[in-house]
């Protein structure tokens, strides 16, 4: 699995004309589900994103989780994320997992963050959305379960 995680002032992801996620200060967070990913990736992840320090201390420095400050996480599901332009410049997003096993896992990586204590809010799971990030720094980390090393 890889996320794009961003820390936010604010995030919000509308499907037409109806917002169907919002959040204030918190993490917006871009999952992609890949081949050969399984439930450890997805709780992998999950933890890795809640305990993420990339919010800062009373110093300055990035220290706190949005567990820590009591922000909010906003996850909007990214098949493109897995997708590969290293040949010609049309993506090939044949690493990306099929959708109804995407979904299974995506759903279970919202419910793993949501079971560390945090409120997590959702785009829809294969729709066309419209997503507002104020990404606050600008700091954003990608995280891939596959690269643990």
């Amino acid at each position: 699995m890889r996320a794009v995680v961003q820390r936010v002032k604010s995030g919000a992801v509308s499907v037409g004309e109806e917002t169907v996620g919002k959040i204030g200060r918190g993490l917006v967070v871009l999952l992609g589900v890949g081949q050969g990913d399984g439930p450890e990736d997805a709780r992998y992840l999950a933890e890795k994103t809640v305990h993420l320090r990339i919010f800062e201390d009373e110093a300055g420095k990035l220290n706190l989780s949005v567990k820590d400050v009591g922000g909010e996480i906003l996850v909007i599901s990214q098949f493109t994320l897995f997708g590969d332009c290293r040949h010609g410049r049309r993506p090939s997003f044949t690493e990306a997992a099929a959708p109804k096993e995407a979904e299974q896992l995506y759903k279970l990586y919202v419910q793993s963050c949501r079971e560390q204590g945090v409120n997590v809010a959702t785009g829809v799971f294969q729709a066309e959305m419209l997503v507002s990030i104020a990404n606050h720094g600008p700091v954003t980390i990608l995280l891939d379960s596959k690269k643990l090393f």
